[in-house]
């Protein structure tokens, strides 16, 4: 039974993966090292800061230090509030998806993004208050395809209810675009739904229902998923 519904952020609420690309290009161009668009789709997308910033150093053999890496993180956050101050894009169907399951389920948002990212943009769009909790990059020490964030979102929800109205990880819904979400949900024990919005349905696969767009979504469409 479909009792909560947790979405990542960039790439299904956002349309900022484009700008994350140029981003990590930026930074890790200015450290001698290349990454490629086609590197980034089929690598980078789904990880956190963190973890790409890592993968960059790993694949190019270059140590990286928990001080350098947090310098990384910084720089791109600075050059991400520069990029998004007149260009923020919400996907379509994402707010009235939001409107039709906000009276209805307790929603969160489980991201590698940071905090201050995803706040500032969903303040924008008027976005934020429906959001029961928001899980980011600093509130998880494994980034997906790790479960953990999902799990610690289903923790946040359960904190405000009765002992005997916990939810349970099988009824949480996650919508994803990557591949690294869809494994991350599914190790937590929870449905998935994915969105082509950054990969080819074939790349999908392991979500439990793929669509081209939000805009196809209502709240009976994901109750069948439990049917």
């Amino acid at each position: 039974m479909l009792r909560a519904v947790i979405f990542d952020f960039n790439g299904i609420i956002v349309d900022d993966e484009p700008i994350h690309f140029k981003l990590f290009q930026r930074v890790l161009g200015e450290e001698g090292i290349t990454l490629t668009e086609k590197d980034y789709y089929a690598r980078y997308l789904g990880f956190d800061d963190r973890g790409a910033f890592t993968a960059g150093y790993h694949e190019n053999n270059r140590s990286l230090s928990e001080s350098k890496l947090a310098e990384l993180i910084a720089r791109k956050a600075v050059y991400y509030q520069e990029a998004i101050r007149n260009h923020v894009t919400i996907f379509p169907g994402v707010k009235s998806l939001i409107a039709d399951l906000a009276p209805r389920l307790p929603l969160a948002v489980a991201s590698g993004a940071l905090r201050d990212e995803i706040e500032a943009i969903l303040s924008t769009a008027a976005l934020l208050h429906p959001f029961t909790a928001i899980i980011a990059a600093e509130d998880v020490a494994q980034g997906k395809p790790e479960p953990e964030i999902f799990l610690k979102a289903l923790e946040r929800i359960n904190a405000g209810r009765d002992q005997r109205d916990q939810i349970n990880a099988a009824d949480c819904l996650v919508i994803e675009d990557s591949k690294e979400g869809i494994k991350g949900a599914r190790r937590a024990g929870m449905k998935c739904l994915a969105v082509t919005n950054s990969h080819p349905a074939q790349l999908l696969k392991d979500a439990n229902a793929v669509v081209k767009s939000l805009t196809e979504v209502d709240l009976d469409f994901l109750e069948s998923l439990y049917a």
